[in-house]
């Protein structure tokens, strides 16, 4: 049965909730069975098996874990994630590591290993789920990775590599940039198989002159292209996690459920200087690990774009006032710790189909002068019974299909909703979104504590649309998303009218896809558009800036051995999709701090 632009807006905006954000309860296998993966993984524990060690008193290394454990490590990095794992993995080369990660392993979780089950894991928002979910103060959904390979095991997988001028703004070494990419592809990265609405994408973008074709490439170039995916042809995940194969196994520790609470400091020198870390097991029992003495020994958060400024925040690092409020003793006053903060903004229309699609998510990309990066996706890892039925309060349908915003999901509206879902018909399911981002986003807001308990997220603001820029790419975001709705090839492959553009975009005004008030029937005024159906493709980046957080080697300012190296450095989110960068960014410096210590030892300069 064909299905065409005319079907009812209530069930196609039920498809669009689907995608944009899954926010019900859902019970899913927990996060790895702890002894399926231990021997590929022999260094990755549980972290209540790590025994508190007192202060390092010498400042020798052993190669034995226990005597390491009493003289501290070389690098205690914080945060196991799409950064910290190839950051951990190459150090430990070299260098004793231990890396803590708050989550646990993606490995044995079929929701995050299955392209299929995408969808699954941003539902589940129970407290043991791989995905913390959020809401910014803009009212818009969001979530943050709380899994070893953080946000490569929760994301839509899409791999494309900063280009050469972003580099260069940054300030980064061509030659090694080139040799870390290749370091992380060859070992998570893969041609995608390239799904039949990919291909109507791709020939769309260019029928409306998004040009020239430039293949597959793993490239940011200016046109339309093919990406690379961490799902292998099979649909199986390949996330940062798996860079840590590559590590010495007699150098590294990783801790999984360890919760951070603090970095541990000495203030008794002219500036702080980080000792250790203080984290919490998964029974709640309380840690504290050390770096040794030895020359060039440091702390490296590598929590992400929300995670890194909320540590140094909780640690003592930050506005000085706002520290004192919450009665956190004031390591080192900084006004800018969590200042800045962006995110990428992203609209979406819905088109639905002809015809039943194999699910895809990101494969190409309209890479514009205009401001915007245009992508897609399609499908559905649902089957038809499971569609059709229901299974209870806590089932992934109810949460991904209702109309109900998440605050008022009661017993009682879910009942009427489960009444009414055997009238959804399952052709409303057959169908894809254009997705348009902008690219590098002028509005920027911020991040703040709300207490001071590390496991609650931290109030933040993005002021999405605040500069007139924005709200000028995002217009032109539309208007490309509207003339690829009417390319040949998307009237070839969906059969929907080339007028029914307007009565799309209002049903994406209708869906619930985030918590501000709508302005329906109103799609004459693009820009309200833009304002109402803003929703994140979780780009998001900024807090501990280069040049007021941290300087260009990543070091905390104002104080010794502590860097941040992720994200949250970022002012603009690079390529298309950043999960490529950060991954190679983890590689650079951690070949970039081993040719340091190296070069600084041999001249005998003293490493703090």
């Amino acid at each position: 049965m064909a299905i065409n632009c005319n079907n009812n807006n209530n069930n196609l905006s039920l498809f669009i909730f689907l995608f944009c954000f899954c926010l019900a309860s859902l019970i899913i296998p927990s996060q790895g069975d702890y002894k399926s993966w231990q021997t590929q993984y022999p260094f990755i524990r549980k972290s209540s098996s790590f025994s508190s060690p007192s202060p390092p008193s010498s400042s020798s290394s052993s190669s034995s874990t226990s005597s390491v454990r009493q003289k501290g490590y070389d690098y205690i990095i914080v945060g196991g994630g799409t950064a910290g794992c190839p950051l951990a993995a190459t150090l430990s080369q070299k260098y004793k590591v231990l890396l803590l990660e708050r989550g646990g392993v993606p490995f044995t979780n079929i929701n995050v290993s299955l392209l299929a089950n995408f969808h699954l894991t941003l539902a589940d928002i129970s407290p043991v789920s791989p995905s913390q979910f959020f809401m910014s103060n803009d009212g818009v959904y969001n979530a943050r990775a709380r899994v070893l390979g953080g946000g490569s095991s929760i994301n839509a997988g899409f791999y494309s590599r900063a280009s050469e001028s972003y580099v260069k703004r940054v300030g980064w070494d061509a030659k090694l940039v080139n040799e870390s990419y290749p370091w992380v592809e060859k070992q998570v990265a893969h041609e995608p198989v390239f799904e039949p609405w990919q291909r109507a994408v791709r020939n769309g973008l260019l029928d409306v002159g998004i040009s020239p074709d430039n293949g597959f490439t793993y490239d940011h170039i200016y046109g339309t292209k093919v990406g690379g995916t961490i799902f292998d042809k099979y649909g199986r995940r390949h996330t940062a996690a798996e860079l840590l194969s590559t590590a010495n196994h007699q150098n590294i520790d990783v801790l999984i459920h360890a919760k951070v609470q603090k970095i541990s400091f000495d203030t008794t020198g002219k500036k702080p200087r980080a000792v250790g870390v203080v984290f919490k097991d998964e029974n709640g029992v309380q840690h504290e690990a050390f770096i040794s003495k030895r020359r060039g020994s440091e702390v490296i958060v590598t929590c992400g774009a929300i995670g890194s400024p909320q540590l140094l925040l909780l640690s003592g690092i930050g506005p000085k006032a706002d520290l004192q409020k919450l009665n956190i003793t004031v390591v080192h006053d900084n006004k800018f710790v969590g200042k800045d903060m962006q995110d990428n903004p992203m609209n979406a229309i819905f088109v639905p189909f002809n015809r039943p699609v194999k699910q895809s998510l990101i494969e190409t990309v309209g890479i514009t002068k205009s401001g915007v990066y245009i992508e897609a996706s399609s499908g559905y890892g649902q089957t038809k019974d499971n569609i059709s039925c229901h299974h209870g309060i806590a089932s992934a349908e109810i949460g991904q299909l209702s109309t109900i915003p998440p605050r008022q999901r009661t017993h009682e509206a879910i009942e009427t909703y489960k009444r009414h879902k055997k009238d959804i018909p399952y052709e409303a399911f057959h169908g894809g979104f254009i997705l348009s981002k902008i690219s590098f986003p002028q509005s920027k807001g911020e991040l703040k504590l709300i207490d001071t308990n590390v496991d609650n997220n931290p109030n933040v603001t993005f002021n999405y649309f605040s500069h007139k820029e924005d709200l000028k790419a995002c217009v032109n975001g539309i208007r490309i998303m509207e003339n690829l709705t009417r390319s040949k090839p998307f009237l070839n492959f969906t059969q929907c009218d080339s007028k029914t553009v307007n009565k799309l975009l209002n049903m994406s005004v209708t869906a619930n896809i985030n918590m501000i008030p709508k302005h329906t029937n109103d799609t004459e005024s693009l820009e309200q558009f833009c304002k109402d159906t803003v929703i994140t493709i979780w780009h998001y980046h900024g807090g501990c800036h280069v040049g007021q957080v941290v300087n260009a080697d990543y070091e905390v300012m104002g104080v010794h051995r502590l860097r941040v190296i992720d994200g949250s450095t970022f002012s603009e989110s690079p390529g298309t999709n950043p999960q490529a960068t950060v991954m190679m960014m983890g590689r650079y410096m951690g070949i970039k701090i081993i040719r340091e210590r190296s070069r600084k030892a041999k001249g005998g300069v003293r490493v703090w």
